[in-house]
């Protein structure tokens, strides 16, 4: 049996196809991924998406579709998960190259689809932002979402949509999807997320780490990102849903203005115009700043005293849980530390880690 699975935006994505194959399928004969390198600037500090010519080692699979073994690698400057996910988990990873836009993206599809024979084909997305309209003010990544879906729907073939932990990107509420999701295919359970437990020690994804929590069956209120937005982890976390794909495809504006796109800059400006911007130009101007002095070693005594004020704040909000990317920017350290800090906050306080993410305890 041969699956391919499309990570909708890449990323965690990624990480969490390979869950859905460990569950539907229990990892016998796995799937093919096909998915972005599309990393944030603290993995790749280029902006945007990478494609053929940013990797030495890659293997063909198509004309137009390479695959990611784990001995390629990113050009530098450029940077990738893709090399270690290869390394680490047994599925394929083939990587979508948006450059051509979303006509590239249906000629990729049609190639896969005519070499793999696949039984299925499933466009898997955590959160569902794949089911905005493109408007939405909470609205953060749209672009990546709207290619593949765009991609899918134009493909002479049966796709499935489907939508792991609803709101847990942290762009639409759970509430607000409830209505744009069909039946549930599955509940992912502990055992399911496993083979990808030792993928999320280090992974930056924060959606697919709190897909895994929820499996394992934490509950609470988990505080993500810079901004410090706090995301529910309900009983929901682990489901993951089928959508309508042409209802999808009609709900969402960019991705019907993109359909005829020939290049990337075509499918941005139609970003600009639909949903107010794109989020390469956010990277751009991230990426543009002043860089930061070089990192100083961490203090323990005073990061435990940092860690014991924020954990008193947010407990004060109800937040239970929060991610290591969290406590890195709350701490002021830059975003290669991120990896010490986990290590030192492990080491002194173990008993508060819940993997992939740390445990604020109630207090006294």
């Amino acid at each position: 049996m041969t699956r391919l699975i499309v990570a909708a935006g890449g990323g965690g994505d990624a990480v969490a196809a390979a869950m859905l194959d460990a569950a539907l399928y229990g990892g016998e004969s796995p799937a093919v991924v096909l998915t972005y390198s599309w990393d944030r600037l603290l993995v790749d500090p280029v902006p945007g998406p990478r494609g053929p010519a940013n990797f030495t080692g890659l293997r063909p699979l198509t004309r137009s579709v390479q695959a990611v073994p784990a001995d390629a690698a990113p050009i530098a400057p450029a940077g990738s998960t893709l090399p270690r996910l290869a390394a680490e988990l047994p599925q394929t990873f083939a990587l979508i190259d948006p450059h051509h836009g979303a006509e590239g993206i249906v000629r990729q599809l049609e190639e896969l689809v005519q070499h793999l024979e696949p039984d299925s084909v499933d466009l898997l997305d955590v959160g569902g932002d794949i089911l905005a309209q493109g408007d939405e003010p909470t609205l953060r990544s749209p672009l990546a979402d709207a290619l593949t879906l765009a991609g899918c729907c134009e493909l002479n073939f049966p796709v499935r949509l489907l939508v792991a932990g609803p709101g847990l990107d942290g762009e639409l509420p759970a509430d607000v999807l409830r209505d744009r999701l069909g039946p549930v295919v599955l509940r992912l359970r502990a055992e399911h997320v496993t083979p990808a437990g030792v993928v999320l020690e280090w992974h930056p994804s924060e959606a697919t780490a709190m897909l895994a929590v929820t499996a394992r069956g934490v509950r609470g209120l988990c505080e993500v990102r810079d901004v410090g937005l706090p995301v529910p982890l309900t009983d929901d976390g682990p489901a993951v849903y089928e959508a309508d794909l042409d209802e999808a495809l009609n709900r969402n504006q960019l991705a019907g203005a993109i359909l005829a796109t020939e290049n990337l800059h075509q499918v941005e400006q139609h970003s600009r115009e639909i949903c107010g911007f794109s989020e390469i130009d956010h990277e751009r101007d991230k990426a543009s700043r002043p860089g930061s002095q070089p990192a100083q070693k961490l203090g323990p005594e005073a990061v435990l005293h940092q860690l014991d004020e924020f954990e008193a704040d947010a407990r004060s909000r109800g937040i239970t849980h929060t991610t290591f990317r969290r406590l890195t920017e709350a701490f002021g350290l830059s975003g290669n530390q991120r990896q010490d800090l986990r290590a030192l906050l492990l080491s002194s306080r173990p008993e508060q880690y819940q993997a992939p993410l740390w445990h604020i305890p109630s207090g006294a």
